[in-house]
């Protein structure tokens, strides 16, 4: 009798273990896995009707099948159903509003979405998830009008574009170029903005687009309507003398360490004049596209003239292409203003700001900017010595430097550059009175009065 008690109770733990063993491999087995679909829409709780949702449905055994309803306060309708005979890991799916739906006059939708795997988990059914999404309806595209703007913008230079952007959605606003994106400031009333535009010296066309996106994905362009003037600039060919190569070039390729190792002269040169000043205009470009996203109600600037007596030794957009023995070995754009006057002559700047740079850049020697609001930016190039620091705010006619001759500079001068948003423009037009005038103080003038008048 004991030997038949112990066979009994050995055959019981022998299947309590088989049953324990069993429910583990269950647990484990993916075939049992226990975990619902992912189910994710790609939208930011807006839609137009227009552009098509897309959700992605995916789970580790597989996709069984997925539902997608459209749920008004009217109506209910399917947009999507399909069991798939061999389930997939994910499905992607383009929900595009039926016809009828584009006559929705509700506020909001909900988009259902219901998806089962292929799991064997609860009793071979599968898990199930039924996930919905509220949607804002947005059907409406922005309106944008433009206020006002300079009547024309000159190859190489500026321009100033006044307009009102509305909706209640609004997510992005910008002016779209050629080769930039110009981002506006708020303008004297909420729903108005202003912008500086820039025309590179190096693009031959010019065209600049108020774009408007609101959450929904709607979108409205508006064309600037500037007359395009086209302006020549000066082609430079430049022989390298075996002095210059020894000497300036020489001497500037032992600071820098992309010339370190590099004995060519011709090598140095070239990695001088292309490297290294890439990398300079690199940090100014990245320095002077910045603009502040507080809104304004004026922008005043007087003439620009920061050297006094200061003549003209070399010109703005000067293209200078580089020769020795008679075969050419690179080029580059001039893109400031050289002035010369008295040595270690006061630079003193007619309009304040902020100084956003004040340190030594490579060619451009020591070298302050000062910010003077609506991303324009002025630069004084290869100073002697720096007299304000990076976060000082001056005032108008503030002795900030001396010219001087470091850097690239082979006598003592100054390197004055304008720029907007991160381009370099003629500093010529923001040495003339008439044409500030006509081109920024009318504009906004006018623009104030059309803006108290609506």
């Amino acid at each position: 009798m004991r030997k038949k008690t112990g066979s009994s109770s050995l055959g019981v733990l022998i299947l309590l273990g088989l049953i324990i063993a069993g429910v583990a491999y269950l647990y484990k087995s993916a075939m049992f896995e226990r975990e619902v679909p992912s189910i994710v829409l790609e939208n930011n709780g807006y839609w137009n009707l227009k552009k098509p949702l897309q959700v992605m449905i995916s789970d580790t055994s597989g996709i069984k099948s997925y539902r997608v309803i459209l749920k008004s306060d009217k109506s209910e309708v399917s947009l999507k159903n399909e069991q798939l005979i061999t389930p997939i890991p994910s499905v992607g799916i383009d929900i595009q509003a039926p016809r009828a739906n584009f006559t929705i006059k509700d506020n909001s939708v909900t988009i259902i979405v219901e998806a089962v795997d292929a799991s064997k988990w609860n009793f071979f059914n599968g898990n199930a998830i039924v996930k919905e999404f509220t949607l804002k309806i947005d059907k409406k595209r922005p309106q944008v009008t433009t206020i006002g703007n300079s009547y024309k913008i000159t190859k190489g230079g500026s321009a100033l574009v006044i307009f009102k952007a509305v909706d209640e959605n609004l997510k992005d606003i910008y002016i779209q170029t050629n080769s930039k994106i110009f981002i506006p400031q708020p303008f004297y009333k909420k729903g108005y903005y202003i912008s500086l535009l820039a025309w590179p010296v190096g693009n031959e066309e010019f065209k600049a687009t108020i774009i408007a996106k609101d959450n929904a994905g709607n979108i409205t362009k508006n064309y600037v309507p500037l007359y395009l003037k086209d302006k020549a600039y000066i082609t430079s060919d430049i022989k390298l003398s075996d002095s210059f190569l020894k000497g300036k070039i020489a001497e500037l390729a032992e600071e820098f360490e992309e010339t370190q190792g590099v004995t060519d002269s011709i090598e140095q040169f070239k990695i001088i004049n292309e490297n290294v000043r890439a990398k300079n205009e690199a940090l100014i470009h990245k320095i002077t596209s910045k603009v502040s996203k507080e809104m304004i109600s004026d922008f005043k600037i007087s003439i620009m003239y920061p050297l006094r007596n200061g003549q003209v030794v070399a010109n703005f957009g000067d293209y200078r292409k580089y020769y020795y023995d008679e075969n050419k070995v690179s080029e580059s754009y001039h893109m400031g203003l050289d002035l010369a006057s008295n040595g270690l002559a006061d630079i003193i700047p007619q309009n304040g700001g902020t100084v956003v740079f004040a340190d030594f850049n490579g060619l451009y020697g020591n070298m302050p900017i000062i910010d003077h609001g609506l991303g324009l930016y002025t630069l004084y190039g290869h100073c002697s010595s720096v007299v304000v620091s990076t976060g000082d705010v001056i005032q108008d006619k503030t002795h900030i430097a001396n010219t001087g001759k470091t850097g690239y500079a082979m006598g003592d001068h100054l390197h004055f550059g304008v720029l907007v948003q991160g381009i370099e423009v003629r500093p010529a037009e923001w040495m003339d009175e008439e044409w500030i005038k006509l081109n920024i103080t009318d504009v906004i003038k006018s623009a104030k009065s059309i803006i108290d008048k609506s």
